[in-house]
Formats: C-alpha cells, sequence, structure tokens
C-alpha cells in the first residue's frame, strides 16, 4: 500500500497493470507496442546519461539529436554493450540513483568474484512486480482459487522472497518465507512448514526441490502423497521440458519456469499459463546477436532469433541496463496463436556453459535435454567428461533405481548420445551429491558437470565449496 502515499507511484502502478492487462489481452497491435519500446529506450538513454557515472562517460558522444533518430541498426551500431565484466568494475558508478532513493538492497551471490550492487527503487519494483502478477494470474488460477505459497529463497540479501512475497499479495494469495540452507530454519523445519501449512505451491530452485525431496524420503515421507503440492514455481537456474516434468512427478504437482530473470538484469521473461516462458516487452527491448561477432543475428525461416541474449531497460529505476550483454544463449520465437502476444522465450543456458563434444558444440539445454529425455523419473543427474584414446566420453550418474526402466533408460542414452555426438556413455545409477544443489548460487554447468579434460575453473571450485558445506550440515 506504500503507492497510496506517493501521487506518483500510485499512477505509475495503475498504469503499468493498466498496460501490463492490456497488452497480454491482445489490445496492443505492433506499432503501438513499437512506439512504447522506442519512447522509453530513448528515455532510459537520456536517463543513464545524466545520472549514471558510468554510462555518463560511455554514452558522451550520444547527443539527444542522435538519440532521437535512433532505429534499431543504429541503435545497435552506435550503443555499445554493457557487459557483466562492467558491472564488476564500476559497481556504485553504474547506478542512477544512489542507494538512499532506492526502497530495497540486492547484491549479486559473489560465489567466483565481487558481489555487484543492485539496490530496486519503488519504480523497479512496481514495474517488473506488475508485468509478473498480470502473468501469474491466470498460471495460479489454473490450480486452485487461494493458496498458500513457500518462498524459498538463497540469502536475504537475494530479491526472491521480496519480489515473489510481494506478487503473490498482490494475487491474494498467503506467503511464508523459508531458507532451508539456514541453519536456524534447515531442511526438517521447512518440510515441516510446508506440511503444517498445508502449502499449495512453492517458489523455489529445481535443485531446491530435489533437496527437499531427498530428505523427505530420509524421514519417510513420500513427496508425491504426503504433501499437498499443487504447483512449482521453478526459478534460478536453467530447467528443461523433461526436468520439469521429472520434477513435477516427484511431487505430484505441476512444474513451471516461472521467470528468467537475474539479480541484475530483473525480470527479463516470465511464465504464462500455457507453459511457456514469455518475453517482458513493455518493460524490456530485445536484441539477439552472435556471441562470437556481437553482431545481431537476423530471423530463420520461422522468425526465431538464437544467439546470445541482449537487453535494455525500458523503466528509469535505479540501476537501467543499456545494450546488457546477458551471457545467455536464448531462443526467441514468434508468440504463436492463442494466450500472450509477448514472443516465446526459451533459455539454452550460457555462452560459456556450452561444451565441445567431439568436435560439436553443445548447450547445456541440449545436453540436459538428451540425458533426461531417456531417463523417466529420474530425481537428480551429474556428467563426467573424460577422454579416451582421442575420443571424448561421458559418465552420467543418475539418480533412479536400478530397474528395468532404468535399464532400458541406459540403452536408450548410450545410443542417444552415440547418435548426438559420437559419445560412449558409461551410466550409473547413484545419488550425485550436494554439488548438483549449486546451479542457482554459481552455475549449472559447475554443478552438473566435471569436465576432466581441464583444470578445475573457478566456478567449479565454488560449487565444490558450497556442496562441502551443504553436505556437513
Amino acid at each position: 500500500m506504500f503507492t497510496i502515499f506517493d501521487d506518483e507511484l500510485d499512477a505509475l502502478a495503475r498504469r503499468s497493470v493498466a498496460r501490463q492487462r492490456e497488452f497480454h489481452g491482445g489490445r496492443w497491435d505492433a506499432e503501438r507496442l513499437s512506439a512504447h519500446q522506442w519512447e522509453n529506450l530513448r528515455k532510459s538513454l537520456r536517463y543513464v546519461r545524466k545520472r549514471s557515472p558510468f554510462y555518463a562517460g560511455r554514452l558522451a558522444d550520444l547527443t539527444d539529436a542522435r538519440i532521437e533518430g535512433l532505429d534499431a541498426a543504429e541503435f545497435a551500431r552506435a550503443v555499445p554493450f554493457t557487459t557483466k565484466q562492467d558491472l564488476r568494475d564500476q559497481r556504485y558508478d553504474m547506478l542512477s540513483r544512489p542507494v538512499s532513493e532506492s526502497w530495497v538492497f540486492y547484491e549479486t551471490t559473489g560465489t567466483t568474484g565481487p558481489a555487484t550492487p543492485c539496490p530496486r527503487d519503488n519504480t523497479d519494483s512496481i514495474v517488473n512486480n506488475a508485468a509478473l502478477t498480470v502473468a501469474y494470474k491466470d498460471v495460479f488460477e489454473r490450480h486452485g482459487d487461494r493458496h498458500v505459497v513457500a518462498v524459498l529463497g538463497p540469502t536475504e540479501l537475494h530479491s526472491t522472497g521480496d519480489t515473489f512475497g510481494d506478487v503473490c499479495r498482490n494475487l491474494g494469495h498467503a506467503v511464508v518465507k523459508m531458507w532451508p540452507h539456514s541453519p536456524v530454519v534447515g531442511f526438517e523445519r521447512a518440510l515441516h512448514m510446508l506440511r503444517e501449512l498445508r502449502v499449495t505451491a512453492v517458489f523455489c530452485t529445481p535443485g531446491m526441490a530435489m533437496s527437499l525431496a531427498e530428505e523427505a524420503r530420509k524421514a519417510g515421507l513420500d513427496p508425491a502423497s504426503d504433501f499437498g503440492l499443487r504447483l512449482l514455481m521453478f526459478v534460478g537456474e536453467l530447467v528443461t521440458p523433461k526436468l520439469l516434468e521429472n520434477l513435477g512427478g516427484i511431487w505430484n504437482a505441476r512444474a513451471y519456469s516461472c521467470m528468467y530473470a537475474s539479480q541484475e538484469s530483473s525480470i527479463v521473461g516470465t511464465a504464462h499459463a500455457d507453459g511457456r516462458l514469455r518475453t517482458v516487452p513493455l518493460n524490456v527491448y530485445y536484441e539477439v546477436v552472435d556471441p562470437g561477432t556481437g553482431e545481431l543475428v537476423a530471423p530463420d525461416a520461422r522468425q526465431a532469433r538464437t544467439g546470445e541474449l541482449v537487453i535494455t531497460h525500458l523503466y528509469q529505476g535505479a540501476k537501467p541496463l543499456v545494450r546488457y550483454r546477458t551471457g545467455d544463449l536464448v531462443r526467441l520465437e514468434p508468440a504463436g496463436d492463442g494466450g500472450s502476444p509477448a514472443q516465446v522465450l526459451t533459455p539454452l543456458g550460457r555462452v560459456r556453459d556450452r561444451i565441445g563434444l567431439n568436435g560439436r558444440t553443445v548447450t547445456a539445454y541440449e545436453l540436459e535435454d538428451l540425458v533426461l529425455s531417456r531417463a523417466p523419473g529420474c530425481r537428480d543427474y551429474h556428467i563426467t567428461i573424460g577422454r579416451e584414446a582421442e575420443v571424448d566420453v561421458l559418465t552420467v550418474d543418475l539418480d533412479m533405481p536400478d530397474t528395468a526402466t532404468a535399464r532400458d533408460a541406459r540403452v536408450s542414452l548410450v545410443a542417444a548420445a552415440a547418435d548426438a555426438w559420437g559419445c560412449p556413455v558409461t551410466v550409473r545409477h547413484r545419488k550425485p551429491g550436494a554439488i548438483t544443489t549449486t546451479g542457482a548460487m554459481v552455475s549449472w554447468k559447475a554443478a552438473r558437470v566435471r569436465d576432466l579434460r581441464t583444470a578445475p575453473d573457478p566456478e567449479h571450485e565454488a560449487a565444490m565449496a558450497i556442496a562441502r558445506r551443504r553436505e556437513a550440515r
């Protein structure tokens, strides 16, 4: 209710909600959307050039006249990228407002380098949470009228608790915030609260859902029958459709990849009732570039674009980013028939998480999808890559009982990996350990893949350190 104490914020909130409802209801045409994006993109350029010490220098040669004349091609030529290294190096000089003008302070996890500041002002939260609220309304309504929602976040300095708490409050659902990795809460208490409060929906990482299920089984409970979950909203890690299906089956709930976002970029994509992630084009301007050259990627025959995602914020908050290279590979596709007119967004993994296998370049999405599509009901997995007799080989650990189904999965996986990448495969049925729970804190690759062909990198070492602490509890 803080908006009622400020007439401008109240107007912004009402305007944001109305626009999101109109757009997703199909009442915006392409011309109106383009006009909205370019008007607000130009506002963001003028805003950051005036307010951010970093952008004041970076965009010093971008005059008002040139800003007014920008189109997509000229924008790409005239405006340089903002990189993750810029965020690390510039830190508070990236901001367009001082922290004192924000309402809350967050930061990145800092597991593999200095944590970068990510404060939010009221504009940030209103604009982003309005988009999530409108998108999630239909998602939640498909699974009941009233929900008790558990938000299982990583740390107190992360936006997870505040964001989903606010959105669920907007939708009229009760919220309980728990951090199972906290020594104060822990998994035993978290599982108790899920049952005692009859929690029906959970926001968490896929790794957290796996860990909770494992702890429930240790306690003699069946995740599918002894809990009342209807809805799993996953965030923080790459998640393929098959992983969603497997985790949904474990908990007897419908699983969604609920958003594509990061601490620094805020909300870039959000789940809709059809189960697909879609863009948020009223808030973000999207470009897809070749990760090697940085050149814009042309649409293919299906009008899809695949490459590294670059975003520019269309709202003027605490830390708008201009042509920010996310480091993530995505596929952007037309909206299709029915549902929201926003484009379909499919994250494919980080650019740096691509893996070379016998001369082929494999994305994180492709690797996970091939493994899990052959292992129905798999609870968890981990992949080790080695090289024998000049051939790349895989060892895949699957957390699933060694049954006839598992043996069929092994045969199918061996054949599929040989066909796709020329890789011999050894399949082992065993639990991978806590390393796979670190994806949201470090990276998908550090959590899921051990590449013996190269020396351990800092991300792998960071993931191992977190895993050891978690296993010691």
